[in-house]
């Protein structure tokens, strides 16, 4: 599948370090609204540097990777639609499910593929806890628990407006990752509540030119949530940019005979952990599920392999999307002081057997 990028900021980078693993990704061209910046990349990758329009309208290019900030998600993303491309996208998959849902049902209509970030769920970790946990390993699921937090990304980002604005926050920007883990290992969520806050200190670029300049916030900081899944699992989430300093486990799933210890989902292939009433301390579990030495743009692989059998593939628009409800409906328990139930609902994705490769799932 030849693949044009739409989008050349710092995570790109991580795309094309994975692209040599990923048999069949061939990147074409690459696009940006900073035009000096998509020649500097294309001539370090040895790609063409396009405008937007002639990169959309090539008929080399099969697939957009879309790699814009959050509010241009869905222009660009039904752009490329338009011009009879697939689209894989950076997590959120839009700002809200109102400007979401047009841009699934016009990919549905032309009948291409919509994927979307995290595509970490499909590396050895989260599948690994996957495979543990659909064994029995914890007896019945009974509830989850996630903290992810941190200081917030001015800290290391040289550029970091854009995680302040809507589509960014630690709800927006990290949640995709914890989200569509719990989603694929408990299933689809049915209603939920949650508190949203932001404190009044003031944040500065600590990096790169734009050192010392302050950064506007516009988003809540500090985001906790109850979920409660289809099945009856309760998850409590909470993440982020307000806390220095932690000692609260980052992701716990908890059975009716243990618990797990489920790997950070912003990376492929930590560690799984667990401890079980019959072995009551704390363990480390071989790896026995999920991709091995993955990286981002895996689940693009998944879904060019996954045209070609004409199956159904994992990183889904669907999944994203259903992810992209629960956080506004997060947001909206928040303000307006109530539960909110979920109008969508996802199957769990398909597990990744242990030693699968992109073009063999």
């Amino acid at each position: 599948m030849n693949i044009g990028i739409i989008g050349v900021g710092t995570i790109s980078a991580q795309y094309f370090e994975a692209f040599p693993q990923l048999a069949g990704l061939h990147v074409v061209a690459v696009s940006d609204v900073n035009e000096a910046r998509a020649a500097e990349v294309a001539a370090e990758r040895g790609v063409e540097a396009l405008s937007v329009d002639a990169l959309l309208a090539d008929p080399r290019i099969d697939a957009v990777l879309n790699l814009t900030i959050p509010a241009a998600h869905i222009d660009i993303a039904t752009r490329a639609l338009l011009a009879g491309k697939h689209v894989y996208g950076e997590k959120p998959l839009a700002l809200d499910p109102a400007e979401a849902a047009p841009m699934l049902d016009l990919a549905r209509r032309l009948g291409l593929r919509v994927g979307s970030a995290p595509d970490t769920v499909l590396g050895t970790g989260v599948q690994t806890a996957r495979a543990l946990l659909d064994s029995g390993a914890i007896g019945d699921p009974v509830a989850a628990a996630v903290h992810w937090s941190a200081p917030g990304h001015e800290l290391w980002h040289p550029a970091p407006q854009f995680y302040y604005q809507p589509g960014g926050g630690p709800l927006f920007d990290m949640a995709p990752y914890y989200l569509t883990t719990l989603v694929s290992l408990l299933g689809p969520v049915i209603r939920v509540s949650g508190v949203a806050t932001r404190s009044n200190r003031t944040r500065t670029v600590a990096t790169g030119g734009q050192a010392g300049d302050s950064v506007p916030v516009d988003v809540d900081t500090h985001v906790s949530a109850i979920l409660e899944h289809e099945n009856g699992v309760t998850s409590t989430v909470t993440v982020s940019f307000e806390v220095w300093a932690s000692r609260a486990p980052l992701f716990e799933l908890y059975g009716t005979t243990g618990t797990i210890a489920v790997p950070d989902p912003n990376r492929f292939s930590d560690t799984v952990e667990v401890w079980t009433v019959e072995k009551p301390e704390w363990t480390d579990v071989p790896v026995s599920a999920g991709y091995a030495d993955a990286g981002r743009g895996v689940g693009l692989a998944d879904l060019a392999h996954a045209i070609e059998t004409d199956r159904p593939h994992r990183a889904s628009g669907e999944l994203a999307f259903h992810v992209l409800e629960i956080m506004d409906a997060v947001l909206r328990a928040a303000h307006e002081h109530r539960v909110v139930e979920l109008t969508s609902t996802v199957a769990r994705p398909e597990p990744v057997p242990l030693g699968a490769t992109p073009d063999s799932w």
